[in-house]
């Protein structure tokens, strides 16, 4: 597949500023990776910055339409959980270096430009808790310390990024499907085999980005 120059940018971007980190990354790293020179390279991206908060909403865009898309077909919380572990799990697994890039970077936006990047996040986060929060209030989840939990679990699948690889002993499936069985656990359900929502996030996964499983 040919790239278009804005492309070549954006992928350049969330290589270095996962690699490297946001000022580590200079522009003429930029434009040597993308293939352009320095004073055309503004042509595509505006600022660093402003390349960087484009990244980060719209991966962050991207995980909450995947997140709202995945539990609207689950009726009940154990299975809503499991699905968005499930989801996580895949997302970081399959986009490293962009999920890395937005759990990571966020510190070196200016003030107005976080505050809008961390307002995705919280909306995001905010649909854990809620599932949650259900689960809690049907008596099918139990756990005295709820928010603990879910900043666990998040973090948990966050690592995946770091050292998830294809060539490892463990098919990303079985590896979403042993976390939702984990976080399960944690937030005190009956056991389940997850299944239907391992299958449910892969199937979100492949159309919301676009990217086989």
């Amino acid at each position: 597949m040919v790239l278009t120059s804005a492309q070549r940018v954006r992928r350049a971007a969330v290589k270095l500023f996962a690699d490297k980190g946001f000022h580590g990354t200079g522009i003429r790293d930029l434009a040597q990776a993308a293939k352009l020179s320095p004073a055309s390279l503004y042509h595509y991206m505006g600022t660093k910055e402003e390349l960087l908060g484009a990244i980060m909403r719209e991966s962050l865009n991207r995980l909450l339409t995947g997140a709202h898309e995945v539990t609207a077909g689950l009726a009940e919380p154990p299975e809503k959980l499991a699905a968005l572990v499930a989801l996580h799990v895949f997302t970081h697994a399959k986009q490293p270096a962009e999920t890395k890039v937005v759990d990571n970077e966020v510190r070196a936006l200016s003030a107005g430009l976080r505050r809008e990047i961390v307002r995705l996040r919280d909306e995001y986060e905010q649909l854990w808790a809620e599932t949650m929060e259900t689960g809690l209030a049907a008596g099918v989840f139990h756990d005295d310390e709820p928010a603990v939990t879910r900043l666990a679990l998040l973090e948990m699948c966050n690592g995946v990024a770091r050292w998830y690889s294809p060539r490892g002993p463990l098919g990303l499936d079985r590896l979403a499907a042993h976390y939702a069985k984990l976080a399960l656990r944690m937030a005190g359900a009956a056991e389940s085999d997850c299944a239907n929502a391992v299958r449910a996030a892969a199937r979100v996964v492949s159309t919301v980005w676009r990217t086989p499983l």
